[in-house]
């Protein structure tokens, strides 16, 4: 069904998918999830328009590139030649710029309890070089979402695609009492701009170890926003009441981000609303040579899954 129409002129489509006991509605305008309802609980933050999503989202379901997460100086260096990237959070590049792919609108493929998102970012889009040609597939299934992503360049660039649903399993409320766990053994430390020092430190005998299920509002007052470095096969979980949630993920790290920072006065929500498990590369992984590569060249096809799985 129609949804709405950008300032650009470009249609928006809102599709309702069924399967495995979820209910999901996503959105061709930056690859939304708008809603995902497990036993009749919608459980992700959305928004109720598409002006809201233009104007008042802090990027709520969308997946976020060409590149997620931030881009120290927003700029890198490939094969000897410098990018400079749009800076929209402070000097730095952030989850893909000033008008990344959660600000496009996608082409669907819809089949019954799965639907496939495809768009082409133009060479030199956001300052990042190489078309690029993405395809997103949600799909329900066992109480499941699971999200694959694939992708390919007719030119060297960086990629690294996640998508970032804010979670209340609740339903309602804030997600401080939420109880989260996260299979990871180190973090990246980062700056006073939030940009990562380059080390892996140890989460053992700090306010980031999640090895073992701790509430989210337990520690710095819920104040996460940080990357963990992933166990291999490392898996999380987060548990509300009778409800908790499972995922699981081929990607080396997840960004923990506990909604401090929504604001009523900027988003229909407030702070600790949701919180977010955004699978991904690490931070300014093309200026950290020590991280885990995210260069994508042509010839080669990016894939990965996400799972999100609800008991």
């Amino acid at each position: 069904m129609r949804f709405g129409e950008t300032p650009e002129g470009e249609k928006v489509e809102r599709h309702v998918l069924t399967g495995g006991g979820l209910t999901a509605a996503v959105l061709t305008y930056g690859c939304v999830i708008q809603s995902l309802e497990v036993d009749g609980v919608d459980v992700v933050l959305g928004c109720a328009t598409l002006g809201d999503y233009l104007t008042r989202s802090r990027y709520f379901g969308a997946v976020v590139g060409r590149y997620g997460n931030r881009i120290g100086g927003g700029r890198f260096t490939l094969d000897g030649t410098t990018y400079e990237l749009a800076r929209n959070n402070g000097t730095a590049a952030l989850h893909g710029g000033v008008r990344g792919f959660d600000k496009r609108v996608w082409a669907a493929d819809v089949s019954p309890g799965s639907i496939t998102l495809r768009y082409v970012s133009p060479d030199g889009e956001e300052g990042y070089p190489g078309t690029l040609s993405v395809a997103v597939t949600y799909t329900l299934a066992d109480r499941a979402l699971r999200i694959d992503y694939a992708a390919t360049t007719d030119a060297p660039t960086v990629l690294n695609l996640t998508n970032h649903s804010y979670f209340n399993l609740a339903g309602g409320g804030d997600v401080l009492g939420h109880v989260v766990t996260i299979d990871a053994d180190a973090y990246t430390p980062v700056d006073e701009h939030k940009i990562p020092t380059g080390e892996l430190a140890p989460v053992e005998g700090t306010p980031f170890d999640f090895r073992r299920p701790v509430a989210v509002g337990a520690r710095l007052g819920g104040a996460y926003d940080h990357n963990y470095a992933l166990n291999p096969g490392g898996r999380m979980r987060v548990e509300c009441g009778d409800r908790a949630m499972e995922v699981t993920t081929d990607q080396p790290g997840v960004q923990f981000y506990a909604g401090g920072m929504l604001s009523p006065a900027l988003t229909p929500y407030g702070p600790h609303a949701g919180l977010c498990l955004e699978t991904q590369h690490f931070p300014d992984s093309p200026n950290r040579p020590g991280f885990p590569p995210v260069v994508l060249r042509p010839g080669e096809e990016f894939r990965s899954t996400t799972a999100y799985r609800f008991h």
